[in-house]
């Protein structure tokens, strides 16, 4: 069981935070063993809007500020989904901006270490012989 994290929870009039014998009530905090506000913390949007309101500023400049615009590019741009109709194989990467679709097997799908299709790159490498013959021919992938 946890409390609702919202600084003002014990102060909103409900019957589940009533509590005392009779003539000695008081209201408190709610107290549950889920909650489904402020990732698991809060009670209500009410307390999770009063936690933003007192600590959303120390927050931000805690956890970092973003102080200039992030991108979305063709290399951050994919993302793991799961097709639910047709035929074929149902998991793919998808980029949001080339709208490229790249497919994948269910286990790199469920694999969170999978997180983003690679561009490899391809060397060629030729040995000759004096006569420019190609006596050896390596193809390197990384």
């Amino acid at each position: 069981m946890k409390y609702c994290q919202g600084p003002n929870c014990h102060t909103y009039k409900t019957q589940d935070r009533l509590r005392g014998p009779k003539g000695a009530k008081f209201y408190q905090t709610r107290r549950r063993s889920s909650f489904y506000n402020l990732d698991g913390n809060a009670c209500s949007m009410r307390c999770e809007r009063d936690w933003f309101n007192k600590f959303g500023e120390r927050a931000v400049n805690h956890f970092g500020r973003i102080v200039e615009p992030i991108k979305l590019t063709e290399e951050n741009a994919w993302v793991k989904l799961e097709r639910y109709y047709g035929d074929g194989n149902p998991f793919y990467w998808y980029n949001r901006i080339t709208e490229q679709e790249i497919p994948m097997t269910e286990e790199q799908y469920n694999n969170s270490n999978y997180t983003r299709p690679r561009r490899s790159t391809v060397v060629v490498v030729e040995g000759t012989n004096s006569e420019g013959k190609v006596i050896q021919k390596d193809i390197l992938r990384f």
